[in-house]
């Protein structure tokens, strides 16, 4: 049983939101992801492990060329359940530019985030 609140979801969920918005995605992925997070991309396989997720991560951002922009539109919070919608613009290094909406549905227990998978338009 989770021992997380709804209040305490939510004050991660904003320190999280800050620390992205400030490009200090890494920091918040240290300090509340479980070490058995799986996390995944629409329908792309899921990556299973904090290791393996960092390494993805590190990668990801090492090729950002280009960040003009985030925002969060939107959140809903459930039982051990956040829900956001973000706006993200940016240049990849592979992917050109990207610009679009997506969706993050995170599942929480004892503080953690111990699965997320993002949905948005390929």
């Amino acid at each position: 049983m989770s021992t997380i609140t709804a209040t305490d979801l939510r004050a991660n969920f904003e320190e999280i939101k800050t620390l992205v918005l400030q490009g200090k995605a890494m920091e918040a992925f240290e300090k509340y992801y479980g070490e058995n997070v799986t996390m995944q991309e629409n329908e792309n396989p899921a990556t299973v492990g904090k290791a393996a997720n960092r390494e993805r991560e590190l990668d990801f951002f090492s090729k950002v060329t280009e960040f003009r922009g985030a925002e969060v539109k939107a959140v809903a919070y459930g039982e051990d359940v956040i829900i956001s919608e973000w706006f993200v613009d940016y240049t990849h290094a592979e992917w050109g530019k990207v610009t679009h909406d997506q969706v993050s549905v995170q599942r929480w227990k004892d503080g953690k985030v111990v699965h997320e998978r993002f949905y948005y338009g390929a």
